[in-house]
């Protein structure tokens, strides 16, 4: 079972570097992997056992969080409307994004970062992925606001960019002309 000591932080090599692509079908262990990391986000969502275990309560998980170079990501949390999105997702690339931007009001934040990190990330409102998923099927996901950017978010976990990379250093809560807020 993953818990918070599994979970790298800040100044972690794994963090800063771009993630391998895995070899589809998974491997038994990479699919064990992704499973206890999807397991990790619903443990850290229930509040008896997020107690139990000292655990943070995350949306999303990317592999190289646990210091593991692979290209695998895990995402648990259910939008505005109430629809689950529950995936473990293996390669997964954005293959087409609007221009329109959005950003969490409230900002981001991460497993990985044990500070409050103030200011707004701006990211595509709507995105395209391609990916496999845990069964080793192909997927394509259209995702808008809040999904959009909690995927774009682990997605930048494979490429080596945490969030705050995203924010505007010299005036945080600066909102782009074209950005809507998500709440």
């Amino acid at each position: 079972m993953i818990t918070m000591k599994d979970i790298v932080r800040e100044g972690h090599p794994s963090l800063r570097e771009k993630a391998n692509e895995i070899p589809v079908p998974p491997s038994e262990e990479d699919q064990k992997l992704l499973e206890e990391m999807l397991e990790f986000l619903k443990n850290s969502q229930d509040d008896e056992l997020a107690e139990k275990y000292n655990l943070r309560p995350g949306v999303g998980l990317a592999a190289p969080q646990l210091g593991v170079n692979k290209r695998m990501i895990a995402v648990h949390f259910e939008d505005a409307k109430g629809r689950l999105y529950s995936y473990g997702l293996i390669n997964p690339k954005i293959i087409s994004h609007s221009v329109q931007q959005a950003y969490l009001g409230t900002g981001e934040g991460c497993l990985s970062v044990d500070r409050n990190v103030e200011g707004y990330v701006h990211r595509n409102a709507r995105i395209t992925i391609s990916a496999t998923d845990l069964e080793g099927n192909p997927l394509k996901l259209r995702l808008r606001d809040y999904p959009a950017i909690v995927l774009q978010h682990e997605i930048d976990h494979l490429n080596g960019v945490m969030f705050y990379d995203h924010i505007n250093k010299d005036n945080p809560f600066l909102t782009n002309e074209n950005a809507k807020a998500i709440e």
